[in-house]
């Protein structure tokens, strides 16, 4: 039973948005960037961000060679173009809101491995520097195979390695940490272990029912935002979001580790980079997730013991074949993604939108659609 303190003074919002995500918290902020006077509150499941926010490699990227070459395949140039550019403007407005230090962010640049079987993307590479030349101040990628042997891949697979200078990386725990601040600087409310039940909407506002010490808490707003990545489709199934559970590791620190930087392979299925730690350089490993795709569209944040496997033989045949490695720590994140891999920004009721684009690129995307949420929930 509430008192009425409580039902005054937390219960009612102007604005509430589900999931302190990336896109969760970047919606609030927009909405209070754009309706400074309005009462805004963000509703969270887990004890921290649960799902992809920080759970994630860390790559503050925008695609790689052969991503963006599949993208321009499937949905065709513009909008390929467009989203790069939502990424690289997403990366953007999260670096002028946090500051670099506050993301962890580093930008020792993107590079991609590419095998016998890719090479036929470096007929491309003029193409899609030309389509992207729009966005960035110099041609996006470049072939540096000089730094191969430089890196110590193993060169009898690794054929070809293509450069970009505009890609980074950041600590998601870090940067998590500090937009959860920003927006409670800014007077957000930011509700941790509230998980919503159900989403009621009337003519004048919508109701969010939680359990909490086994009583039903209805928390009320005049506009919310569904913004839970892979969980969207437990509210809004006809939008055919789909989970798609990402596995990592991370090593012990590597003596002499000879790359810093963010590294793709097989079309981005796969993805390392170094960590810097006071204890010496790491380097975190993740994906997978294309030699089980049934069995790694779940929302169970568990291991798959067959895929951390071949991450591990990546690592210590291809990627650092010269090192001793020692796996630290293994986990795994929850991202959501669509058939078309484009962003959904839309109100799908009454009083009801939902902010949703990752596919894989949260980082990036995130603060782009979040400012696209907040500006569709203040059409009226």
């Amino acid at each position: 039973m509430q008192s009425y303190w409580e039902h005054d003074a937390w219960m009612h919002y102007d604005y509430i948005v589900v999931g302190a995500g990336i896109i969760g918290l970047s919606t609030a902020i927009s909405l209070k960037e754009q309706a400074p006077n309005s009462s805004v509150a963000v509703l969270e499941r887990g004890v921290i961000p649960s799902g992809a926010s920080t759970r994630n490699a860390g790559f503050a990227c925008f695609g790689s060679l052969t991503e963006i070459l599949y993208d321009m395949e499937k949905n065709g140039e513009e909008p390929t173009v467009h989203l790069v550019r939502a990424r690289y403007n997403g990366l953007q407005i999260l670096r002028k809101r946090l500051g670099d230090k506050a993301c962890g962010y580093e930008q020792h640049g993107g590079y991609e491995l590419l095998f016998a079987e890719n090479l036929a993307a470096l007929d491309h590479i003029d193409r899609v520097n030309a389509a992207l030349q729009e966005i960035f101040p110099t041609p996006t990628f470049r072939l540096c195979n000089d730094l191969i042997s430089t890196f110590g891949f193993d060169r009898k697979r690794v054929k070809a390695l293509i450069q970009s200078d505009f890609e980074g990386q950041i600590h998601s725990g870090t940067m998590m940490r500090s937009l959860t601040h920003y927006a409670q600087e800014r007077g957000i409310t930011v509700l941790f272990g509230t998980a919503v039940e159900a989403i009621e909407s009337t003519s004048s506002h919508t109701m969010l029912c939680v359990q909490h010490g086994g009583e039903r808490l209805t928390f009320r707003a005049s506009e919310v935002a569904l913004c839970t990545n892979a969980f969207t489709s437990e509210f809004v199934p006809e939008l055919g979001i789909t989970p798609g559970r990402g596995q990592v590791l991370i090593t012990e620190p590597i003596e002499n580790l000879p790359f810093r930087g963010v590294f793709h392979l097989d079309e981005g299925f796969y993805y390392f980079r170094n960590v810097s730690s006071p204890e010496g350089e790491r380097i975190l490993l993740g994906g997978g997730r294309n030699l089980a795709f049934a069995a790694e569209t779940t929302t169970a944040m568990q291991l798959n013991t067959a895929i951390q496997q071949e991450l591990e033989r990546l690592l210590r045949e291809l990627i650092a074949p010269n090192h001793d490695v020692r796996v630290a720590e293994r986990w795994s994140g929850i991202m959501g993604f669509h058939a078309t891999k484009l962003p959904i920004v839309k109100r799908v009721r009454e009083r009801l939108t939902v902010g949703f684009g990752c596919n894989g690129m949260g980082i990036a995307l995130g603060s782009s659609i979040g400012a696209d949420t907040a500006r569709c929930m203040l059409e009226k």
